[in-house]
C-alpha cells in the first residue's frame, strides 16, 4: 500500500493525516547507532575541485537568507534581498559558466514587520519570503496572538511560515496537544508553506526529537526544522539524522514528501556540504532542491562565495569580500 500511495502522491502538499498515536508510541533512537552513522561523514573526504564547485553553488540554492536581529531596518532587509538575487559576484559567475543560470538563494526569512520591505525588494525574482512566528524564538504568546501572526505575514506576501512549537507539549509527551496546535497553524497558513522549528536542543532526548518530528509531520508541516538559532544548541548532524530518518518513515505511511532545514551554526561551506551528503544517502537526490532542503543561515553564504573564489583563483579572499549587504 505504501508504494502505491507514493507513486500518487508523492509531488503533492502533504495534507497531513489523522492523529496516530501508534506511530508515535513505537518510536525509539538507537543513540549509539546514530553517533556511529553521523561519525562517517567527517572521515570521509567531501567532493573536490569541479565537483565541489557544482554542490557549493546547489547549496546557494538552498539557502533561506535571514536575519532576525532587533536592530533590524529596511534598509538591512532591503540589501540582503539584493544578495539574494545575486548571491555572488559577476565575475565569479562567468569565470563558472553560471552568468546565464539566475542563481537565488532559496528564500529571504525575516520578521513579521518585514515582510512588505523583503516582497517588495524581492518583486519579479521568484525568491519566497518566509516570516518567523507563532511568538519567535519563545512560542510563548497566546495562542490566539500566534495565529493571528500567522495571518498578518500571509496577508502581508510571505509565502512560507516558520512557526516554533510549544516545547512543554513534548517535554511533558502531550502529543496531542502538540498534534492540535501545529494543525491550527496550518489551517492558519492557508497556501504558505509551514515549517516547524522543534527547538530540537531543548527537547531533552533524541526520541522526544524523533516523536516530535512525526507528530508535526501529521498535523500538515510541510517542512521540520531543527532550531530557531537562538538556542544554546542548535542545528547537529546526529538530531538531522534521527529527523531525517522520521521523514523517511513519514514517506513510507504517506508517500508524502517532507522538506527539511537544518538551522543555526551552520556557518561554513563543508558543513553545509556534510549536510547535503546526509540527504541524498538518507532521502535520495530530491532532497537536494529548495523545495525538500533548505539551510536557515546568514553567515554560510559568505563563505560558500570565498570557497568559490578559491576554486577560481586559487586564492582566498578576505571575507569583507563578499558581504551580505
Amino acid at each position: 500500500m505504501g508504494a502505491q500511495i507514493h507513486h500518487l502522491a508523492s509531488n503533492q502538499r502533504n495534507p497531513g493525516v489523522s492523529f496516530r498515536p501508534d506511530w508515535v508510541e513505537n518510536i525509539r533512537v538507537n543513540r549509539s547507532a546514530v553517533e556511529r552513522r553521523i561519525s562517517t561523514l567527517a572521515a570521509r573526504r567531501t567532493v573536490k575541485k569541479e565537483w565541489q564547485a557544482a554542490w557549493l553553488l546547489k547549496a546557494i540554492s538552498l539557502i533561506d537568507l535571514t536575519t532576525l536581529s532587533g536592530d533590524d531596518t529596511p534598509g538591512r532587509v532591503q540589501r540582503l534581498c539584493a544578495k539574494a538575487r545575486q548571491p555572488v559576484r559577476d565575475d565569479l559567475l562567468v569565470a563558472l559558466g553560471m552568468q546565464n543560470e539566475h542563481l537565488t538563494t532559496g528564500a529571504v526569512c525575516v520578521y513579521h514587520e518585514m515582510v512588505p520591505v523583503a516582497v517588495k525588494a524581492l518583486e519579479g525574482s521568484g525568491i519566497p519570503v518566509a516570516a518567523v512566528s507563532t511568538g519567535f524564538p519563545a512560542g510563548l504568546s497566546p495562542l490566539e496572538t500566534r495565529l493571528a501572526e500567522i495571518h498578518a505575514s500571509v496577508a502581508a506576501g510571505a509565502s512560507e511560515i516558520d512557526i516554533v512549537i510549544s516545547r512543554r507539549y513534548v517535554l511533558t509527551a502531550n502529543w496531542q496537544a502538540l498534534y492540535d496546535e501545529v494543525a491550527a497553524y496550518r489551517e492558519a497558513c492557508g497556501e504558505a508553506h509551514l515549517k516547524t522549528i522543534l527547538a530540537t536542543g531543548q527537547l531533552g532526548s533524541m526520541t522526544k526529537v524523533a516523536k516530535a518530528s512525526m507528530i508535526c509531520m501529521m498535523a500538515g508541516a510541510d517542512f521540520i526544522k531543527t532550531s530557531t538559532g537562538m538556542e544554546k544548541v542548535n542545528a547537529t548532524q546526529p538530531v538531522s539524522l534521527i529527523m531525517m530518518r522520521m521523514i523517511r518513515e513519514y514517506l513510507h505511511q504517506t508517500g508524502y514528501k517532507i522538506g527539511f532545514k537544518p538551522a543555526g551554526g551552520i556557518s561554513n561551506a563543508k558543513t553545509a556540504l556534510q549536510y547535503m551528503v546526509l540527504a541524498k544517502e538518507e532521502l535520495g537526490n530530491d532532497w537536494l532542491q529548495p523545495d525538500l532542503l533548505r539551510f536557515g543561515a546568514s553567515s554560510l553564504l559568505g563563505d560558500i562565495e570565498r570557497q568559490l573564489e578559491h576554486f577560481v583563483t586559487g586564492h582566498y579572499s578576505a571575507a569583507n569580500r563578499h558581504p551580505m549587504g
